[in-house]
């Protein structure tokens, strides 16, 4: 008999799968010292940025969703 594979909290609290299994993420560095950024990065900081292709397969695993 297989075990099941439990789903990686951590993952889970910081990644998200869209219904079209896409893996966003934040983007880093967001919490102080932002005023000194350029305005190309605080604008980066804005919006999630979604995992290359190499890395959605690997967290899916770890998530366990379907």
């Amino acid at each position: 008999m297989k075990t099941k594979t439990k789903t990686h909290k951590a993952t889970v609290k910081r990644l998200k799968v869209t219904k079209t299994g896409k893996v966003l993420k934040r983007y880093a560095g967001q919490n102080h010292f932002n005023s000194r950024d350029s305005g190309k990065i605080t604008r980066k900081k804005r919006r999630d940025t979604s995992l290359s292709e190499s890395f959605t397969k690997t967290v899916k695993t770890l998530i366990a969703q379907g």
